[in-house]
């Protein structure tokens, strides 16, 4: 049996729901400026259920989503929010890591805005600094295109903390990002850059399969993480969105997503967790899953 990580599952969709107030196009920033504390809450539910590492709540930490609203001064003050939330539930539980999420720097889904390598170069630097001596790796997450892959690479790479890069893939076909372009041209990035792990995330836990035959040909671990929304729809794509613009399916529950998940780790997955709409209860039962098919987690 197989050594498999067990990622946490959503986190902002999480604060978002347990904080009971609208949603905003600052997402869960906006409650964990409101509601501090509710992100260790949420940290160390996940790690109750048996998760063994800590997504920040940085997602969505970048100066250009907070200028919307006046706040692009507090992005450090923000990011040592959540990383001080992470830490407390860590410390708290006893043992975990710490992964510092990266999310993309424009918006979620958007390859057509096409950011700039050498812009997302530089500003990805300033976050990756103000996070290194306080995480255990960077979690790279929702890669839509290969420039977005490349901008952020290229920050990343300056680090001394391992990085997994994780890629979002089209819902319908598990072998092509959500830029069309193929998963497998992800390949020389990856020869260039080096990061430790792979991963795909935020995209239907169906598509997945057909993706991870792909990421087992880059000869470093890989796994996944799947979404649980209907779809992506036209409202979520538009500038400023909120998250009540997506739908949460009714298909998916715990034993139902572990049912996918169980089918990644037979490709050779070795990091699973969930992502937007995958819980606490379904990071239980891939615990519980995980455990009975006699695999140990890290």
């Amino acid at each position: 049996m197989s050594e498999i990580t067990l990622l946490d599952g959503a986190i902002g969709q999480e604060l978002v729901r347990r904080s009971g107030d609208r949603a905003t196009p600052l997402w869960s920033t906006r409650v964990m400026i409101d509601k501090p504390g509710l992100v260790e809450d949420v940290h160390s539910i996940y790690f109750r259920a048996g998760a063994t590492v800590a997504t920040t709540n940085t997602y969505a930490v970048h100066r250009s989503r907070l200028a919307r609203v006046g706040l692009q001064d507090q992005v450090l003050p923000l990011i040592d929010v959540a990383l001080t939330q992470a830490t407390r539930a860590r410390d708290a539980h006893g043992h975990g890591r710490i992964a510092g999420s990266l999310g993309p720097l424009l918006a979620t889904y958007r390859p057509d805005l096409r950011p700039d390598p050498a812009e997302a170069e530089e500003k990805f630097g300033a976050l990756i600094g103000a996070m290194e001596d306080r995480v255990d790796l960077f979690l790279i997450e929702t890669v839509s295109s290969l420039l977005e892959a490349e901008g952020i690479l290229r920050a990343t790479a300056k680090s001394t903390r391992p990085v997994w890069l994780s890629m979002t893939v089209d819902d319908d076909d598990g072998t092509c990002l959500r830029s069309g372009e193929p998963l497998a041209d992800i390949a020389p990035l990856l020869d260039r850059f080096d990061p430790q792990a792979v991963l795909l995330n935020c995209s239907r836990p169906e598509a997945f399969a057909q993706g991870m035959p792909i990421l087992a040909g880059f000869g470093r671990p890989f796994g996944g993480y799947a979404n649980g929304f209907t779809r992506i729809s036209e409202g979520f794509l538009r500038d400023a969105p909120t998250v009540d613009a997506l739908e949460q399916r009714v298909d998916l529950g715990p034993e139902a997503y572990a049912d996918h998940v169980m089918r990644w780790i037979g490709q050779g997955a070795t990091i699973v967790g969930g992502c937007c709409e995958v819980g606490p209860d379904h990071v239980a039962e891939l615990s519980r899953r995980l455990r009975a098919d006699g695999h140990t987690i890290i």
